[in-house]
C-alpha cells in the first residue's frame, strides 16, 4: 500500500482509532512528542528540554516584554540620539528600521524560544550548531550590562531618598557643592541672560553631590559610599525578585510595569503647558530632509531598536522560552513593538517641551541645554519637576517610575545570564549551587563587584565607555549573525513549518522577505557605515576626549562579545563529524533534531515503533484489531500521523 493511501485510509479510520485508545490530555510543554524524559536533559546531544516552568498566565509574559522593552532606553537613550541626529529626522529612519527589523526580529527571537524551549545558547545551538557562539555573545553583553545597568538604578533610590526632603537641593544655588557658575532661572525672573559656562542648579547638584565627579577616566578616585549602599540595595532589590525565576519576577511586574505609564502621562501634560515648551517640541517634530544622507542618523536609530526592543540581547528568547508551546506570540509581537514606539513618542514629547522650557529661561537653544549620559534623566527632569506644583510629591513619584523602569530591564538582564547558564551546566548547578537561588545569588554578587567601579569619582566616564561599546558597536554584529543562523543556515521555510506547528499558520510573506533577505541587508550596511564613520567616545558634550588607552579598554570590552562567534565556530567545526572540511562543516550546519517523515514536525523525531511499522504494512481494515491489541501506543503519535 503506498503512503498517500495509507494515510487516506487513515484519516477516514480516525474516528475509530480515536475510540479504540483512551485519549489523555496532552502535556503543552511536551508538545506533540509523548517521548519527554527528564533523564535526557543532561545529553547535550538531544533537543529535548528539561520541564521548564511557564508564565501563570499571558499577561506576564507580554507585562515582561513590554517591562524590557520600555525602559531607560525610551527615557534617556532616545531623546539623546534624537538630538544628535538633528531631531524630527530621526524619527524617519527609527519607524523604517522598526518595521523592518524591530517587528520581524522581535517575532523570530520570541519563536525561536518558544519553539526550543531554552535560553539563546542553547536555542541557537539547537538550531545551527556552527553559529551558537552567537547565542554566547548575547549572553555575554547582557552580563556586561548587568554590571553598570544597575548603577542606574542606584542613581534613581539615591534621588528617591533626596527627593523626601522639604526644599529640592537641586532647585537652588544655595548649597555647598554649588559654585559661581550656578544660574537658577527663580533668582534671575527679571533678567533671562547667562553667562556662556553656567550651569544650572540641577546639573551642579548631579556632577558636584551626586558623582563628586572627577577630571577624567585617569582620574577614578574613591568609591562614593552613598552610590554604593544605594547599589547594594539595587542588588538586593533585583534579587528578591527573581530568585525565584520568572514564578517571582512574574508578580513584581504587575506593578513595575504597568505605574510608569500613569506617570509618564501624567508629568507629560504638565510638561507641554510650560512656558517655551514649543520651542523644543519644534525641534522634535521639525524633519531636516538632507539630514537622511548623514549615515549617522541611520547609524543611531539602528542602536536605538535595538536597545528598546530587546533583540540581540537574548532576553526576548529567554522569555518566550518559558511560554506554553501553542502559545500565539504574533500578537505579543504587534503588542509590544507598539507600545514601545508610542512610549518613546510620549517620552520624546515630555523630555523635548521640558528642555524648550529650560532653553527659553536661559535664554539659550535646545541643543545648548541636552546633555549625553545618564545626566539627561537627573539633570533635565530633575529641573522640570523643580516648577510642578507640589514638586517634592512628584520628584518622589518621578524617581519611583525611574526605579520601576530600570528594574524591569535589570531584571530581565540578569534573568537570561541566570538562565543560560542554567540551561548550559545543569548538573554542575544542581551538584555545586544546591539550587536556583544560589545561582542567582552568585550572578548577583559577581555582577555588583564588577559594577563598583562605576560608582566612584570616576565612574561615571567608565560608565560611558563600556555603554558605548557594548552597547551600539557589538550589538548589531550579534544581530546579524543571529539572522544569518536562523533564516539562511537552518532556513526560513523550516522555521516557518515550526512556527506553524506551535499555533497552525506559516508567518507572512512579509515576514519571510524580511528574515531573508530585507534585515541582513541593512543590519550589514548599518554595521558598515557604524565603522567607517567610528567617533570615539567622548563625554559632556565632546568636552573630555578619553585617552588611547582608555579606547583599548572599550574595543577589549567590544571584543569579549565579538570574539564568542568565530572562537565557537572554530570549536564547533574541529569537533563536527566527519573527515574533510566539507563533510565538517555540514555536520556543523546540521540542527540537532530532525523532522518526523511522516508528519513533519520537529518533536516528532523518534523512530518509529514495531508497531508503527506493522501498521504501515497492514490492510486498513486489520488497523483497529492491532490498535486494540496494542493499547500502550500513544494516541497523540498516531493523531499526529
Amino acid at each position: 500500500m503506498t503512503f498517500s493511501v495509507f494515510k487516506n485510509h487513515l484519516i477516514i479510520n480516525l474516528p475509530k482509532l480515536q475510540r479504540a485508545i483512551p485519549v489523555d490530555p496532552v502535556d503543552d510543554d511536551l508538545s506533540t512528542c509523548s517521548t519527554y524524559d527528564d533523564g535526557d536533559a543532561a545529553d547535550p546531544e538531544d533537543y529535548r528540554q528539561p520541564k521548564r516552568p511557564h508564565w501563570e498566565n499571558k499577561v506576564q509574559f507580554v507585562l515582561a516584554c513590554i517591562g524590557y522593552s520600555v525602559g531607560l532606553g525610551n527615557v534617556w537613550r532616545f531623546p539623546y540620539l534624537c538630538y544628535k541626529s538633528g531631531g524630527g529626522v530621526f524619527l524617519v529612519p527609527y519607524f523604517l528600521i522598526l518595521i523592518v527589523c524591530g517587528v520581524p526580529l522581535l517575532y523570530m527571537e520570541l519563536a525561536i524560544g518558544q519553539f526550543t524551549r531554552r535560553g539563546p545558547i542553547g536555542a541557537l545551538g539547537q538550531m545551527c550548531p556552527l553559529l551558537k557562539g552567537a547565542g554566547l555573545s548575547s549572553v555575554v553583553i547582557s552580563f556586561l550590562m548587568s554590571t553598570y545597568h544597575n548603577v542606574i538604578i542606584a542613581y534613581a533610590i539615591y534621588y528617591f531618598f533626596t527627593a523626601f526632603k522639604t526644599d529640592q537641593p537641586w532647585s537652588d544655588c544655595d548649597n555647598l557643592w554649588n559654585t559661581e557658575r550656578c544660574w537658577s532661572a527663580a533668582l534671575n525672573k527679571e533678567n533671562r541672560s547667562t553667562f556662556t559656562m553656567s550651569k544650572t542648579p540641577s546639573e551642579e547638584f548631579f556632577d558636584n553631590k551626586v558623582l563628586q565627579i572627577s577630571e577624567g577616566i585617569e582620574h577614578p578616585g574613591i568609591v562614593r559610599w552613598e552610590l554604593a549602599a544605594c547599589l547594594v540595595t539595587a542588588w538586593v532589590m533585583v534579587y528578591f525578585s527573581i530568585w525565584k525565576s520568572i514564578k517571582s519576577s512574574g508578580k513584581v511586574r504587575y506593578l513595575t510595569a504597568t505605574l510608569p505609564f500613569f506617570l509618564i502621562i501624567v508629568v507629560l501634560f504638565r510638561a507641554i503647558t510650560l512656558e517655551g515648551a514649543e520651542k523644543g517640541l519644534q525641534f522634535f517634530f521639525k524633519v531636516e530632509w538632507y539630514r537622511l544622507l548623514d549615515s549617522k542618523v541611520w547609524v543611531h536609530a539602528a542602536a536605538q531598536i535595538f536597545n528598546s526592543v530587546g533583540v540581540g540581547f537574548g532576553t526576548m528568547i529567554c522569555f518566550a522560552s518559558y511560554n506554553k508551546f501553542h502559545n500565539n506570540i504574533f500578537l505579543d509581537t504587534l503588542s509590544v513593538s507598539l507600545i514601545d514606539a508610542f512610549t518613546s513618542l510620549l517620552v520624546g514629547i515630555f523630555t523635548f517641551a521640558t528642555i524648550g522650557n529650560i532653553a527659553y529661561e536661559q535664554n539659550t537653544s535646545v541643543q545648548a541645554v541636552l546633555t549625553d549620559g545618564p545626566g539627561l534623566v537627573f539633570v533635565v527632569y530633575p529641573e522640570a519637576l523643580a516648577k510642578m506644583p507640589a514638586s517634592q510629591i512628584w520628584a518622589v513619584l518621578f524617581f519611583f517610575m525611574l526605579v520601576c523602569l530600570s528594574l524591569n530591564s535589570q531584571f530581565a538582564i540578569v534573568e537570561v545570564v541566570v538562565t543560560s547558564i542554567q540551561d548550559g551546566f545543569p548538573n554542575y548547578v544542581k551538584r555545586h549551587l544546591l539550587s536556583h537561588e544560589m545561582l542567582v545569588l552568585l550572578v548577583c554578587v559577581v555582577s555588583f563587584l564588577l559594577g563598583l567601579p562605576n560608582v566612584t569619582q570616576g565612574g561615571i566616564y567608565f560608565f560611558q565607555l563600556i555603554d558605548h561599546y557594548s552597547a551600539s558597536i557589538s550589538i548589531m554584529f550579534i544581530i546579524f549573525f543571529e539572522v544569518i543562523a536562523v533564516s539562511w543556515f537552518y532556513g526560513v521555510g523550516r522555521f516557518s513549518n515550526n512556527i506553524k506547528e506551535m499555533f497552525g499558520r506559516v508567518p507572512s510573506i512579509y515576514f519571510r522577505f524580511c528574515w531573508l533577505i530585507a534585515s541582513p541587508l541593512l543590519i550589514m550596511a548599518v554595521w558598515v557605515f557604524s565603522l567607517i564613520d567610528y567617533e570615539p567616545p567622548t563625554y559632556h558634550k565632546g568636552e573630555y576626549k578619553y585617552p588611547w588607552w582608555a579606547e583599548a579598554v572599550g574595543w577589549g570590552i567590544a571584543s569579549l562579545s565579538l570574539v564568542c562567534i568565530p572562537a565557537f565556530a572554530v570549536y564547533v567545526l574541529i569537533q563536527a563529524e566527519g573527515k574533510t572540511f566539507s563533510e565538517k562543516l555540514k555536520s556543523s550546519l546540521k540542527p540537532h533534531f530532525e523532522a518526523c517523515s511522516i508528519c513533519g514536525q520537529e518533536y516528532c523525531s523518534e523512530p518509529l515503533h514495531s508497531f508503527e511499522e506493522e501498521l504501515l504494512k497492514e490492510p486498513i481494515h486489520e488497523m483497529n484489531s492491532l490498535i486494540q491489541t496494542n493499547s500502550n501506543y500513544p494516541t497523540t503519535k498516531i493523531q499526529n500521523q
